[in-house]
């Protein structure tokens, strides 16, 4: 008789994908290096095992909102005080935050569990075309327009 197999720690090897953000669109971007943090395009996958890559996003100011999302998609955070909201457009995130609506994007797309909180110390996000991250050797992914 045949087991399943369910993937472990020992089992797993961590790759790194480097994924160039220009001119992607946002939800586009988000979806592809969610599914590579997961891990869900290995055959291994297992859902309770982190078995994702490790994913490096350049050039996250560079990418592309449709419609008037620049204008209307609103950011909020609130400091839990009274009168403590905070909302901010997208364009007003971009200006003083190049980063964040790339991590904001792909975070919500994985688990909101200490598993998530793994896998989201995995992506590694840059403005610009430079990264620190050579010596790991990342190999280009292509995401589809």
């Amino acid at each position: 008789m045949n087991k399943t197999f369910m993937a472990n720690n020992q089992t797993v090897t961590h790759g790194w994908y480097v994924i160039d953000a220009t001119g992607l669109t946002l939800g586009r971007l988000a979806t592809q290096a969610a599914i590579l943090l997961r891990g869900k395009n290995k055959p291994i996958y297992t859902p309770h095992v982190n078995c994702g890559d490790n994913v490096i996003i350049i050039n996250a100011d560079k990418i592309v909102l449709t419609g008037s999302k620049w204008d209307d998609k609103l950011y909020r955070h609130h400091s839990e005080y009274s009168g403590g909201l905070r909302t901010l457009t997208a364009k007003e995130v971009m200006a003083k935050y190049p980063t964040r609506i790339v991590e904001e994007a792909i975070s919500g797309m994985l688990p909101h569990t200490k598993l998530g909180d793994q896998m989201r110390k995995q992506l590694y996000v840059y403005a610009t075309a430079e990264h620190p991250h050579a010596a790991q050797k990342p190999v280009e992914f292509v995401v589809k327009a």
